[in-house]
């Protein structure tokens, strides 16, 4: 697909839109504690560039430019290098304490963007996979996999996963997701017996294109996503399950008499029977019949039938020709209390996950790939609005709200971070940084951060190149 497929004007526009909201809400908080010290604003800006039409209020020129990406706030005396005039209005007259405070207020007010939506998102619509509201628990384990070498088989329970204590199938997913080609803890309980072992989180392919379910696939541990039998909701024609008389709300309670939850281990026991018969050769045979156990309104069958090779998306695989009822989910309206107790949880996980990526990009268990820039984003925004739901949109906007938050109190110059490292560094010594070796700090911090942008742009662009 050509890149320009991926800019559509729909998918600009929605970035757009969400990359401003987060940017207005940072310069706010800027602002807002600016103005409450006393610091002369110059500029409150919405969108960047040009100045198209806007308004005076006292000190401030509050406008709309030309660029609509985000915002911005100019203070007096706030540029970096720029010497003092002695105006007690500037940024640089009030003391370290109220500066500190103003370079804050921009990451804290994202950290309550994310907070405050995903409260309001749980009053009023808190879906979740069923099979994520409880325990860990295993469907069909397949034949030689990193799971069934482990010992696991289906219906275990998962109760250590690394270093986190009855983990819920996100977390595992999570903490595999940092953790590739490494060797983790494990611990399960079969048949009432804690089992302690380890897992190698194997990975095949380009590390881009791993999703969250993919990897567990890839690792074996398909989740049991319900206790009762998949239905099938759409035959394909000309497939094994058309002429075989499988019809669309058939439920499928059994394979040769094991018993599957998911369309991926569905999956991937007919890819384990196919494998079985074909042996280790890779040309198309016939895969070994398979003999399903149906219920057809209210009474059961069995029919048997025989999985064919076939390729979709440039993956070749044995197949049946049938599509399989979304999981269970659990819709609730919470009450104000226990939404933002879980629009807290959301926001811890999420800040220890960015800790998570960042340690293991410096201790190199996480790729450089996994970094995503604007085009990356863009993608991730565009798919979400797709969906025309709320829930993806509002948790994709707090994400993306906690990284900016977290990113710009990085310890790195012209961010935050670096504002603040600077202004602590002084008061720690009582006098100010020298203002020439500051600007060329912030010169070479620029530099680095354009080739950071260089360097995330041209990821996103190569993952597109490769698809």
């Amino acid at each position: 697909m050509s890149l320009f497929a991926h800019l559509s004007p729909a998918a600009i526009l929605e970035f757009l839109v969400v990359l401003g909201v987060m940017v207005l809400v940072h310069e706010f908080g800027h602002f807002a504690v600016a103005k409450l010290c006393g610091i002369r604003v110059e500029t409150f800006s919405i969108g960047m560039g040009k100045r198209i039409f806007g308004y005076r209020h006292g000190d401030t020129d509050y406008r709309l430019s030309l660029l609509p990406i985000g915002g911005y706030v100019k203070m007096a005396g706030d540029t970096p290098g720029e010497a003092p005039s002695g105006d007690p209005g500037e940024f640089n007259a009030h003391p370290r304490w109220q500066r500190i405070l103003v370079a804050l207020a921009g990451p804290i007010a994202n950290f309550i963007l994310a907070l405050v939506i995903m409260t309001a998102l749980y009053m009023f619509h808190y879906e979740r996979p069923e099979y994520l509201v409880g325990a860990a628990v295993t469907d069909y384990i397949p034949v030689n996999s990193p799971a069934a070498k482990a010992g696991l088989s289906s219906g275990d329970t998962i109760v250590r996963f690394d270093d986190i204590q009855n983990p819920t199938w996100e977390d595992i997913a999570l903490r595999a997701r940092l953790n590739l080609n490494q060797t983790l803890a494990l611990s399960f309980l079969h048949d009432g017996k804690r089992i302690d072992t380890t897992v190698p989180i194997e990975t095949n392919g380009p590390v881009d294109k791993l999703t969250l379910e993919s990897l567990l696939e890839t690792v074996g541990l398909d989740p049991r996503i319900q206790t009762g039998p998949i239905q099938i909701i759409d035959v394909s024609a000309g497939t094994p399950a058309q002429r075989a008389g499988l019809k669309a709300n058939d439920t499928i309670a059994a394979l040769d008499g094991i018993g599957v939850h998911s369309q991926p281990a569905l999956a991937a026991y007919v890819q384990d029977q196919a494998k079985a018969q074909a042996g280790t050769q890779t040309k198309d045979q016939a895969a070994k019949p398979i003999l399903l156990s149906l219920v057809r309104n209210g009474q059961p069958s069995t029919v048997q039938l025989i999985p064919e090779m076939t390729e979709q998306q440039g993956i070749k695989a044995y197949r049946i020709g049938i599509r399989i009822a979304q999981p269970p989910v659990v819709v609730e309206k919470l009450p104000f209390a226990r939404a933002a107790q879980e629009s807290w949880t959301f926001f811890a996980k999420n800040s220890l996950l960015i800790r998570d990526v960042l340690k293991g990009m410096f201790t190199r268990r996480v790729s450089t790939k996994e970094l995503s820039g604007p085009i990356g984003i863009g993608e991730q925004v565009h798919e979400a609005f797709e969906t025309h739901e709320a829930t993806p949109v509002v948790a994709l906007m707090a994400g993306i709200s906690i990284n900016l938050a977290i990113f710009n109190l990085l310890p790195f110059p012209i961010l935050d971070g670096g504002m603040i490292l600077f202004l602590a560094i002084e008061s720690l010594f009582q006098r100010d940084i020298n203002q020439v070796a500051k600007e060329r700090i912030y010169q070479a911090a620029f530099v680095c951060l354009l080739c950071f942008a260089a360097f995330v742009i041209f990821n996103d662009l190569t993952k597109l190149a490769a698809r």
